[in-house]
């Protein structure tokens, strides 16, 4: 027999806390204390309502990194607001294809809104700033609020996007983790950064009003001498990968971060950043830069390391790296090479070439396509083994 399903009422009476959170009240204005009527904080039970980027705020050290570093570093700061953020981002677009391709894709999400509507809400909860002031603050739906700023800017309207956000009572790194990764793939440089934000929830690290850079926070989890028992057992399944491959992605951190922030636009891979770390400090700007330009693999990191050593064109570029083979040639000594390599690790190995290869194909964004490829690869080879037999 099956067990009910508790009542809100019982559950309340179980955990007071369970579906209550502190509201401002939905007539106060950006700026001002709740009245006296409506002492902060008030518990009430989570809801839904519509809310101005005005009177929101993204989590500056969201997991997923969304907004530029240097601008928002001012944002932040409180020297501009969203929207003459969201203008400046506009205007790096322009000149770093990066930023122009992870700006489409918001403004496109925008242009939903516009035909479509808001089908999932922002969700966060209200906070009081240390001058008085209340804020909502952004838990999960980032990509949302920015979506409604950039489109504001862009079509130049003359009354604020109204963004539907659920008030919740418990916001956690796991639930924004979760929803990035319902949203898009992360990038190597975002998987990085969840990672390290789930280990340094765990450990009760908070970040410091103080810090200015992200990355500064995430790096913390890099000086963690021992990790609590069984930490990474409950991480394997919010991320989908391995406790190895966690361990390797988080050394991405040890870039400095305006190549962490480079690297995350263009998507490198984990690989290609791996290689990169095995270099010289004093070549890695140059070698994210020509895996950016050239779309550089792994193994091609070592050669690129030779050329940047050698002396600049009279033009100012470095020497290139030597592109001998065509492309259809390439692909079979790669599938050629791959299969007979593979078949040389032992079977406990397997797994985690696999799961390797499956993560680097999902965070360039392959993953479907090389389904169907490997379908058909799969059906030809069907079709080899029943004529032999």
């Amino acid at each position: 027999m099956t067990t009910p399903k508790p009542t809100r009422e019982e559950r309340k009476r179980r955990d007071p806390f369970a579906l209550v959170t502190p509201l401002v009240p939905k007539d106060t204005l950006p700026g001002e204390r709740p009245p006296e009527s409506h002492p902060a904080p008030a518990e009430v039970v989570e809801r839904i309502e519509r809310l101005t980027p005005s009177r929101m705020r993204p989590d500056r050290f969201q997991p997923r990194p969304i907004l530029p570093v240097e601008v928002g570093q001012r944002y932040f700061a409180g020297t501009i607001d969203c929207y003459e953020a969201a203008v400046e981002w506009l205007q790096l677009a322009e000149g770093d294809k990066g930023i122009r391709d992870q700006v489409d894709k918001l403004l496109a999400m925008g242009d939903s809104f516009s035909a479509h509507g808001q089908i999932k809400a922002i969700t966060g909860s209200w906070l009081a700033r240390p001058d008085g002031q209340y804020v909502f603050q952004i838990e999960t739906g980032e990509r949302r609020f920015w979506a409604g700023c950039l489109q504001y800017v862009r079509e130049r309207r003359q009354q604020e996007p109204e963004l539907r956000v659920e008030v919740v009572a418990h916001p956690t790194r796991q639930r924004q983790v979760l929803e990035n990764r319902h949203a898009e793939e992360p990038s190597a440089v975002g998987q990085a950064r969840e990672i390290a934000a789930l280990i340094l929830a765990e450990v009760g690290i908070e970040p410091s009003a103080e810090l200015t850079d992200p990355y500064e926070y995430f790096r913390k989890a890099l000086s963690i001498p021992r990790m609590p028992r069984g930490l990474w057992d409950k991480m394997v399944p919010v991320m989908q990968v391995s406790r190895p491959r966690m361990e390797q992605l988080l050394t991405i951190l040890t870039l400095p971060t305006p190549l962490l922030e480079k690297a995350n636009r263009s998507r490198l891979p984990y690989r290609v950043l791996s290689a990169i770390l095995s270099e010289s400090p004093d070549k890695w700007e140059a070698l994210v830069d020509a895996a950016i330009a050239g779309g550089l693999r792994g193994e091609d990191i070592p050669e690129a390391a030779a050329a940047a050593s050698l002396p600049l064109s009279p033009e100012g570029n470095p020497p290139p790296v030597s592109r001998r083979l065509q492309p259809a040639d390439a692909a079979f000594r790669g599938i050629r090479g791959f299969s007979r390599a593979l078949a040389r690790v032992p079977a406990r190995g397997r797994a985690q070439v696999m799961d390797d290869l499956a993560d680097e194909i999902a965070v360039r964004g392959d993953a479907e396509a090389m389904l169907g490829l490997f379908d058909e690869l799969a059906q030809l080879l069907r079709a080899r083994v029943k004529r032999k037999r």
